[in-house]
């Protein structure tokens, strides 16, 4: 009997994993299995240590990796994978790829830059703090990914095939459907299963702006099970443009003498927000002060997006049109090494500063909201979400202090949040492309949520379209075939 076990994103946001294995006996052997995704949990303690276990099955024990995409949370746990013992291929589109070539070294880089912190500060219960992994094993786990073009079927095993399909997240997201044929000899049909990764949204429209690939997820779909994400489950996107609003909070802070200090996922969004700031100053909007990008990767990364066009929206395509690169742009500075991204915290003057993680959960951006938080001149402004338990989910609810490199910094910066600026899809739009189904899947089950947005999400579901849908529980085996 098949099945699906979720790893991950099963109860939480990140850490997505998701094992299909073709077949299970009571003697205990295992078939064919395949991961969907292995990500990084990010978030509560009680997640994030499980960064550190082991793969509940061991990784020797995998086949394969499926990649939808080169977010973090998706794909940020490879390294560690390869270092338990994973030597079989990882498939993901060739934008992915050379994605994840600069986003897992840049992560291990980080990690090995806040271990050297830790260690220098004294400031963790560990002697010595560790990286989950280096630069060095980052890179090394590369020579395992295999370019898959999006609709080409590739045959894993005689019982398992997939195919990419665009999903509309970032560039070079994809959707996984996976094929499974039944045992040799009987008649029983296939069995098609779709993972969604990350939906992006539907609509393209001033709603949302500086989206760089084209809007809305591949319609038509049909799947006996499908595996959808859920991290708008229980909210919606604002209907307005946010560019007036982010050009008035930028306006107000300069006024004031302060900084904007913008936590970003450095792979989307960091390329989306960069390419506003432009068209703001452009048209008068807000002032032109020092914007800095503070990422090693940031160039890397801006140069994979000029290369794909052939994903880009309308929109995207007429921005670069006119403006050309960012790293060409007066005023903006890509800061890689540790002693550029200092130089950013000596300037006394107003400026903007986006650097990541997203969810503040690690890499520079903690440097510049340990130096900037206390003062109540300055701007905090999350363009993206903010999973319960990270500090930016704890900054965002409005606490008082954060921890930091194990030291409380007061917070009496402003803290705004722009949920236009997200690429996941919400209820509505989740709906408007669920609708387009050719057939109702016989399960779905729902991962990439905090348990409240999945559970609305369900029955919301159950509702409008009366499907049989559940909220997937983390380590649940689920039989598929």
């Amino acid at each position: 009997m098949s099945y699906i076990q979720f790893l991950g994103a099963a109860g939480t946001v990140t850490g997505s994993k998701h094992l299909i294995n073709t077949s299970f006996d009571s003697s205990g052997k295992h078939g064919f299995q395949v991961l969907i995704d292995c990500g990084l949990f990010q978030g509560q303690k009680e997640w994030r240590e499980r960064n550190w276990q082991d793969t509940p099955v061991p990784a020797r024990e995998i086949d394969a990796v499926i990649l939808t995409h080169a977010h973090l949370d998706h794909c940020g746990w490879i390294p560690r994978l390869v270092k338990e013992g994973f030597r079989g291929p990882i498939y993901a589109t060739q934008p992915t790829i050379e994605l994840c070539s600069v986003v897992l070294p840049d992560s291990g880089h980080l990690q090995e830059e806040d271990a050297a912190f830790y260690n220098k500060r004294k400031a963790s219960k560990h002697d010595p703090a560790l990286p989950l992994y280096t630069l060095e094993e980052a890179q090394a786990c590369l020579q395992y990914f295999k370019p898959v073009a999006v609709e080409q079927t590739v045959q894993l095993h005689p019982q398992l095939s997939f195919r990419f399909v665009h999903a509309a997240h970032i560039l070079g997201s994809c959707m996984a459907e996976v094929t499974l044929q039944g045992e040799a000899g009987t008649n029983a049909r296939p069995t098609r299963l779709l993972f969604t990764g990350d939906i992006g949204r539907v609509r393209n429209s001033e709603i949302a702006p500086g989206k760089v690939v084209h809007s809305g997820p591949q319609e038509g779909e049909t799947a006996d099970v499908l595996v959808m994400e859920s991290t708008y489950g229980n909210r919606q996107h604002p209907d307005t443009d946010p560019r007036p609003q982010l050009a008035s909070l930028i306006r107000d802070t300069v006024k004031r003498g302060g900084s904007v200090i913008v936590p970003a996922f450095a792979v989307e969004r960091t390329q989306k927000f960069v390419f506003i700031l432009k068209e703001l100053m452009e048209s008068g909007q807000i002032p032109r002060v020092p914007v800095y990008c503070d990422s090693p990767m940031a160039i890397k990364a801006v140069e994979i997006y000029m290369k794909h066009s052939e994903e880009f929206t309308e929109q995207a395509a007429d921005l670069i049109k006119k403006y050309g690169s960012p790293v060409t742009w007066p005023g903006f500075t890509f800061a890689q090494t540790s002693e550029e991204s200092k130089k950013i915290n000596d300037s006394k003057f107003p400026s903007i500063i986006i650097s990541s993680s997203g969810m503040a959960t690690g890499g520079r951006i903690l440097h510049h909201m340990a130096q900037r938080l206390p003062d109540p001149r300055n701007l905090v402004i999350f363009i993206g979400f903010q999973a319960p338990g990270t500090r930016g989910g704890i900054i965002k609810g409005g606490a008082k202090e954060i921890k930091i490199f194990g030291e409380f910094i007061p917070i009496r910066a402003q803290v705004a949040a722009l949920e236009q600026f997200s690429d996941h899809a919400d209820p509505p739009e989740l709906l408007e492309w669920l609708h387009t189904f050719k057939n109702k899947p016989g399960l779905t089950y729902l991962v990439h949520g905090e348990p409240a947005a999945s559970s609305q999400l369900r029955d919301l579901m159950k509702k409008d379209l009366g499907w049989n849908v559940q909220v997937a529980e983390y380590m649940e085996k689920v039989a598929v075939g």
